[in-house]
Order: structure tokens, then C-alpha cells, then sequence
């Protein structure tokens, strides 16, 4: 089979793992189990927990111990367990326990889908830079059949969408075993300091005030992701509550509506290039924050009937969000640090947005929703909720140019000349 298909094969089945609970868990806990926001804050944490750590520990594990994709496949089928076992969780407590073990099996397989691509890649002599990229986009097309599945098969309340995902994850892990062997680092080229390995040399970069300044934004706007990601999809649903919405098909496969979300990053990952050359990196950055605004104030004022495309429109502005800061910062951490650090500092930028960046969107979130926005008859006023974040966004963006100062290097603006 060719290098390229299995790679193909594999981001489809790492984020339709994903895709199949990820947006909708909020409508199983709310409509189904009805437990509060607040434990659901806590719930959706653990995706920031779980980010914190056990990537730099897997990389540990992968650099000095057990080939790449064998931990890859490993964590797959024991995070097909825990997926298994959420159904049968019957109170919010445990319900964290189990989901938050399940991310610490799911969050380092982000990272070490990329070690073994770049590794089977690199061993059939393909141009990462111009390959990989295509390979990858089939995540997020993973990520949008495993919606589509889960809303056309009526499952976005249900406990199914946990099984529908256990299964793929227990395919994965299976499959891993099968793919080119990526060999412990520290076999190939002798032992690494365990200050490098952990990533640590590069909290020296928080010494440098435009760096300092970029993480604490990564961590800001880290938070925004979490509260798209955590209560879109539940958003829709309230919906069906109202007489004149319930029936309408947006409210009956609101999973699809937010799929468009994944759609548009496609198409925003390839403007990108146009915007870097155009504008630059710090008003890409700047135009991700407007673009948070817009996601979340036109939620505030739309419906799924005449206000439907304030919600499509929404999910369209995602991609802009989503994949401007993402990508441009992960392009200023690459061309701002030394090449000795860049796999550090790149690590410690996916730290501040998906781990610290999670957890105060989390639990901020919903302690804000509990204290303000939930009702006598534990419904949400979610015109306040999305104008709330849409507010923090339009913030962020308004502070963000005045304080973040840096200049284009050589390496940055090369970058940006063949983005």
C-alpha cells in the first residue's frame, strides 16, 4: 500500500476519533444526563490536563524506549477502553475520572501521529514540506465524516457517539502496529538531557517580553477555542426546545450545521499564504481575534430560521479563527527561536493554548454560565453567553497590537515568501 494512502488512512481515523464526541458530549451532558455547567466545565478541562503533561512524557517514552508508532497504537486501544467505558458512568464525578484518562491517551497520539508521518516521510525520501500538508487535511475531513455520522444516525445525545468512537480508536491502535517503524531517538543518535527532553530549556524564551506577550495571548486565545468547542453544539439544540424551532432541520442535525466549522478551516488554510504576504504575521494574529468576535457575537443574534445564516456565517468565520493564529504562531515560534529549542518552544506553544488556554476557558466559562446565564428552570440565556465571549474576544484583539512588538527576521520573512 502506498506511504502517502496509509498516512491518509491514519489522520482520518486520529480525528474522526475525535470528531465523533468532541462537539457533541455538550448535548449528551446537557439534554441527556442534564448535569450542571459547572461540572461540565470541569469535564471539558481535561483536554487541557491531559495537554499540560503526558505529550512531554510520551515523548520521553518515544525518545528512549519503544518505537513511535508502537506507543501510537498502544494509547489508541487503551484509550478504546476508557471510550467503552463512559456510557456506563452514571454521576459527573467519575464521568471526569474516566474522560480525563482518556485524553491522557488521546492528546500525546496529536503528537506522535507527527513524529511517525515525518519519520515515514523522511525514510522514503518524500518532501515533507509539500506532502505532508495534503496528508494531513484528511483529519479534518475525518474530523467532519465523524459529525456528519453521528448527527444522520441521531446520535449527538446519545451514548452511542462514545462506542462509535471506541471503535475507530481500537481500529487505530491496531492499525499503528502495521505502519513503518520509527525507532527511539535516543537509539539513533545517543541520549538526550532530560531538560531537553522535557521541553524545559525552552521556558527560558518566557524571559523575552514579545514571547512572554505571545504565550499569554496563545493562552487567551486558547480559552476562546474551548467555549466554541464546548457549547456550539448544545447551543443548536436549546433550539428544539422552542415550539417554533423544534422541527426545523438545522435543530435536528445541529452536528452537521457545526460541521461547516471544520469545512471552512480547509478553505482558510489555503488563504493563509495570500494573507501572510499581504498583511503580515502580527495582523494575521490580529485578524484570527476579530474573526473570535464575529464567531461568537453573530451566535448571540442568530436562529435556524430566518437568523440561520448568522449560524452558518459563524461557522464559515471559524476557519479564519481557528487557523490564522495556529498556524502564524506556530510560523513565529519556528523563524523566532534557534534551531536547537524550536521543537521545545513549539511544544510549549501547544501547551499554552491546549493546556492552560483549556482549562481557563473551562472552568471560567462555566462558573460564568452557572453564576449568570442559567435560568430558574436550568435553561441558558444564550444571547448573554455568546455577547459575554464575544466581548472577551473583541478585548483581546483591541489589546493585542498596542502590546505585542516584535520584527521580521530573515528566517520570517523567507517563511513568509514561500508560505
Amino acid at each position: 500500500m502506498n506511504i502517502k494512502f496509509r498516512l491518509i488512512l491514519m489522520n482520518f481515523m486520529q480525528f474522526f476519533i475525535w470528531g465523533a464526541w468532541l462537539l457533541t458530549i455538550g448535548a449528551y451532558w446537557f439534554q441527556n444526563k442534564q448535569w450542571s455547567a459547572t461540572n461540565f466545565a470541569a469535564i471539558f478541562s481535561t483536554m487541557g490536563i491531559a495537554s499540560i503533561f503526558t505529550p512531554a512524557i510520551s515523548g520521553i517514552i518515544s525518545d528512549r524506549f519503544i518505537n513511535a508508532e508502537k506507543l501510537y497504537g498502544i494509547m489508541h486501544i487503551l484509550g478504546a477502553v476508557t471510550l467503552f467505558c463512559l456510557p456506563l458512568v452514571e454521576n459527573p464525578v467519575t464521568f471526569f475520572w474516566v474522560l480525563l484518562l482518556n485524553m491522557m491517551f488521546y492528546m500525546p497520539t496529536l503528537s506522535l501521529s507527527i513524529t511517525v508521518a515525518y519519520s515515514a516521510l523522511k525514510n522514503s525520501n518524500i518532501d515533507i514540506v509539500k506532502e505532508y500538508p495534503p496528508i494531513r487535511i484528511w483529519g479534518t475531513i475525518g474530523f467532519i465524516v465523524a459529525l456528519w455520522t453521528v448527527s444522520l444516525t441521531h446520535n449527538e445525545t446519545s451514548s452511542n457517539q462514545f462506542y462509535i468512537a471506541s471503535a475507530v480508536s481500537l481500529c487505530l491502535g491496531v492499525y499503528a502496529f502495521t505502519l513503518p517503524k520509527c525507532r527511539p531517538f535516543a537509539v539513533r543518535t545517543g541520549n538526550k538531557s532530560f531538560t531537553n527532553l522535557l521541553g524545559l530549556n525552552a521556558f527560558a524564551l518566557f524571559k523575552t517580553p514579545r514571547f512572554a506577550i505571545f504565550f499569554a495571548f496563545s493562552l487567551l486565545l486558547g480559552a476562546a477555542l474551548q467555549l466554541t468547542n464546548a457549547y456550539g453544539d448544545t447551543y443548536i439544540h436549546d433550539f428544539a426546545k422552542v415550539a417554533a424551532y423544534k422541527n426545523l432541520v438545522p435543530v435536528r442535525y445541529p452536528a452537521i450545521i457545526m460541521s461547516i466549522s471544520q469545512i471552512s478551516e480547509t478553505l482558510f488554510i489555503l488563504a493563509i499564504p495570500f494573507f501572510l504576504r499581504r498583511f503580515g504575521i502580527k495582523y494575521v494574529m490580529l485578524f484570527s481575534m476579530l474573526a473570535w468576535v464575529l464567531r461568537f457575537g453573530l451566535f448571540a443574534f442568530g436562529d435556524p430560521a430566518n437568523g440561520l445564516w448568522m449560524i452558518v456565517l459563524s461557522c464559515i468565520v471559524y476557519g479564519m479563527a481557528f487557523d490564522f493564529f495556529n498556524i502564524s504562531g506556530s510560523l513565529f515560534v519556528e523563524t523566532q527561536t534557534t534551531p536547537e529549542i524550536r521543537g521545545s518552544a513549539q511544544g510549549l506553544f501547544m501547551m499554552m493554548v491546549n493546556g492552560f488556554g483549556a482549562l481557563f476557558g473551562s472552568f471560567a466559562s462555566g462558573y460564568i454560565i452557572d453564576k449568570y446565564f442559567t435560568l430558574a428552570d436550568h435553561s441558558k440565556n444564550w444571547h448573554g453567553i455568546w455577547l459575554t465571549f464575544a466581548g472577551y474576544a473583541l478585548a483581546i484583539a483591541i489589546v493585542f497590537p498596542f502590546i505585542f512588538k516584535y520584527k521580521h527576521n530573515a528566517a520570517l520573512k523567507q517563511a513568509i515568501e514561500n508560505a
